[in-house]
């Protein structure tokens, strides 16, 4: 009897141990995750390096850090050159003689700028002198200047990431519901246009003995993972008040993990030189998400 006890108390422990090992083993998942995003976050080109977004008028623009100047930089020579906005969008940049400045990597006196959308490899014109540089972005066929600079006070002075605990119980195994061909969904952002993405499907899940739904959007098309933008009661207190990020995989036996520990701000959380996609109605949670990313201690916008 004593023995049949021990076996039962020796299985019940194992049991406990492997749940623990598991736990553990994804504690450690997560910490590695918000490693990577911390060094994503700070690198030299980093979202911390943003100091300007500039939008440029159609004809000449005279860019430089000189007063001057059509566009004044925040860094970098008093007259860099002229950006010139064509009538079909197109920005060709010609730089003055002694700016010192590089088009992507090489000297050059003029040269057509290939924008952020056309560039969906993410292979920009950029644009540097010194330890800063810009590319032009596109929204809504609007052209803009993004400035950046690995000396930025925004990445000098970073105070970090604070977060929610790890807890496993917010990685949460949703049912993937497909839609319908066609299906879109609205987001405004902070600058006031409106973007449209594709609906893949939603995701329903269960929380607090509520069901909840959220709709996940292909950002580019070819991505492998799909886009979620969501806001809950937590949001403008706790969390960042316009919207929380978060990816997901497509799904498998009709189920997708949605992680909330990876949960992380926007890059308008940061700095107001980004262009962030604002929370749509349909994924505003009536939900308290205590996980992932908390607000930004250092923000002042």
């Amino acid at each position: 009897m004593i023995r049949a006890s021990l076996f039962v108390a020796a299985a019940i422990l194992g049991v406990a141990a492997v749940h623990a090992t598991d736990t553990d083993r994804y504690k450690q998942s997560i910490e590695q995750w918000r490693t990577g995003r911390l060094e994503r976050l700070t690198a030299p080109d980093g979202w911390l390096s943003l100091i300007g977004l500039e939008w440029l008028k159609h004809g000449p623009n005279r860019i430089g850090s000189a007063a001057d100047n059509d566009i004044v930089l925040k860094a970098g020579p008093a007259h860099l050159g002229v950006a010139t906005l064509g009538s079909t969008g197109e920005v060709h940049l010609v730089l003055a003689h002694d700016s010192g400045a590089l088009v992507d990597g090489k000297p050059m006196h003029e040269a057509t700028l290939i924008d952020d959308v056309k560039a969906s490899d993410g292979m920009q014109t950029t644009v540097s002198f010194g330890t800063a540089s810009f590319y032009v972005i596109d929204r809504d066929g609007r052209k803009g200047l993004r400035l950046k600079d690995s000396d930025a006070p925004s990445r000098k002075h970073f105070l970090g990431i604070d977060s929610f605990p790890i807890d496993p119980s917010w990685r949460i195994e949703a049912t993937w519901v497909p839609a319908a061909p066609g299906e879109t969904l609205e987001m405004g952002t902070v600058i006031g246009t409106i973007d449209k993405y594709p609906v893949p499907g939603r995701l329903e899940f269960d929380r607090d003995g509520k069901r909840f739904e959220i709709l996940p959007v292909i950002e580019v098309p070819g991505d492998k993972q799909y886009f979620v933008v969501f806001a809950d009661r937590t949001s403008g207190k706790e969390t960042y008040g316009a919207a929380r990020f978060l990816y997901v995989d497509p799904p498998e036996d009709g189920k997708v993990v949605l992680d909330f520990n990876k949960a992380y701000n926007p890059p308008c959380a940061f700095t107001p030189f980004a262009t962030c996609p604002l929370a749509p109605p349909e994924n505003r949670l009536d939900l308290r998400v205590t996980a992932g990313e908390k607000n930004y201690r250092g923000s002042n916008h």
